[in-house]
C-alpha cells in the first residue's frame, strides 16, 4: 500500500470547505481539472453517495474516476473510496480550525491511500511507485490550491 498526504491552510471556515468539499453541483465549478460530475444516488449527501468526475489529466486525456463516500462526518472528515484498474483508491479529507489572522483557517489534509488488488498491480506499485506518488502529489496539491481558491472571502482578491 502506498499512502500520500499534503495539507494547506485554507482561509475559511471548516463548514465552507466542508460546504465546497461535499456540494457535488459546484464541484466541477471549482475543480480546475473536473469537466464534469455525474451525481450517480439519490438525497443527502452522505454514506453511499457516489458520483463519476471525469476530469483531464496533464497532456489532455480524459480520466473517468467514481467515487463514493465512506464516512462523512461534517465538517471534520470526509473518507471517498474508488477502484481502479488492479488497485482501490481511499482519500481521506481532514479538515481542522485553526487561527490565523484574527479569523477562521482551517488546515485541510487530503491523503490517498493506494491497496493493489491484483499481482500486476503491486508490480505496477514497485516498479512507478516514486513516479506515481509525485503525480497524485501534485494532482492533490492542485486540488487543495483550486478549493482554497474557491473558499476565498469575496473581495478577499482585491484585499490581499
Amino acid at each position: 500500500m502506498s499512502t500520500v498526504a499534503v495539507t494547506e491552510f485554507i482561509e475559511a471556515p471548516a463548514i465552507e470547505v466542508w460546504r465546497l468539499l461535499t456540494d457535488l453541483s459546484v464541484r466541477a465549478g471549482w475543480l480546475s481539472t473536473a469537466d464534469t460530475i455525474e451525481v450517480l444516488t439519490d438525497g443527502r449527501f452522505a454514506p453511499g453517495t457516489a458520483w463519476r468526475e471525469t476530469r483531464e489529466r496533464p497532456g489532455g486525456d480524459l480520466l473517468v474516476e467514481e467515487f463514493v463516500v465512506v464516512e462523512a462526518a461534517p465538517p471534520r472528515r470526509l473518507v471517498l473510496s474508488s477502484p481502479g484498474i488492479g488497485v482501490n483508491y481511499r482519500i481521506t479529507w481532514t479538515l481542522r480550525t485553526v487561527e490565523r489572522r484574527r479569523r477562521g483557517c482551517t488546515a485541510v489534509t487530503v491523503q490517498q491511500q493506494a491497496v493493489p488488488t491484483a499481482s500486476y498491480g503491486r508490480v505496477l506499485a514497485l516498479l512507478f511507485g516514486g513516479l506515481a506518488a509525485r503525480a497524485v502529489e501534485g494532482a492533490l496539491r492542485r486540488d487543495l490550491a483550486d478549493l482554497a481558491l474557491a473558499a476565498r472571502p469575496a473581495g478577499a482578491a482585491e484585499a490581499a
